[in-house]
């Protein structure tokens, strides 16, 4: 997917259990309740897919399973041509797209056919990019890593976003990240930040460390005991209080580095 000028790309990155689902929801909501998103689209680009459960969306048809049904027509002996094909993927796309109220969603899901596919991979990517330009702000729930990213969603961003906590594996995660983009340029990224999550009031010497590493820090997630409530209770984080201290923490953030 790649993205026309102009356009607002977010990603939130960061380890396993770090809480990027969380993140994105409470972003989401940030955008959608400040009103200056535009047309806004959300990814799902972690194949676990618990994003939309938060976000109070039903599962949908994925990417993934959008390229297995293309892959599995081609091996049953479809004879249909390059346009053919290219059609019938806008369509699914489109089928995919799920539309509520105040913002899109799509889900990438998992690919589980191994192999070459080039000509069904390079379509796939077309589609998506023509309907990436429908949108203004696009925020992306990511794996671990960026390679994902980068291989199925989009090749460049403006602000990649590093969820981590206090754990000195989720900082060395940090650490391997901003390789990625800084030495390893895995993907173009104008601004890079770290977010921690689940702080404590004695925080200073991992922000410390943290600068240390020489990125920015965009902000803090306390704890906040209503997300393990509504979690519990299956209900969406959308629906949070506006004054829940994990949702005024991250309203600050994407005032200050997504939407400012």
């Amino acid at each position: 997917m790649k993205l026309q000028a102009g356009k607002n790309v977010v990603a939130v990155c960061g380890k396993g259990g770090v809480g990027k689902t969380v993140l994105t929801a409470l972003m989401t909501k940030a955008i959608v309740e400040s009103k200056r998103g535009g047309r806004f689209l959300v990814v799902d680009a972690d194949p676990a897919l618990g994003l939309p459960g938060t976000l109070g969306i039903r599962s949908s048809v994925s990417i993934g399973q959008v390229r297995e049904s293309i892959i599995d027509a081609a091996k049953d002996g479809s004879n249909e041509d390059r346009s053919e094909i290219a059609g019938r993927v806008d369509y699914m796309v489109m089928e995919s797209l799920v539309e509520t109220a105040d913002f899109a969603f799509l889900a990438m899901g998992r690919t589980e056919t191994r192999g070459c596919y080039c000509s069904v991979n390079e379509i796939l990517r077309e589609s998506l990019a023509l309907l990436s330009e429908a949108f203004d702000t696009i925020l992306i729930d990511g794996e671990a890593g960026l390679e994902q990213i980068n291989r199925q969603v989009v090749g460049n961003l403006d602000t990649l976003i590093i969820l981590t906590d206090a754990s000195a594996r989720s900082r060395r995660s940090v650490e391997h990240i901003v390789r990625l983009v800084n030495e390893d340029h895995v993907i173009d990224c104008r601004r890079v930040g770290v977010v921690v999550n689940r702080t404590k009031r004695d925080n200073q010497m991992l922000l410390d460390s943290l600068a240390g590493i020489g990125i920015e820090v965009f902000g803090t997630l306390p704890e906040d005991d209503n997300i393990a409530r509504y979690d519990m209770s299956g209900r969406p984080l959308l629906d949070l209080p506006s004054d829940s201290p994990a949702v005024v923490a991250a309203r600050t953030i994407v005032e200050s580095h997504v939407l400012g």
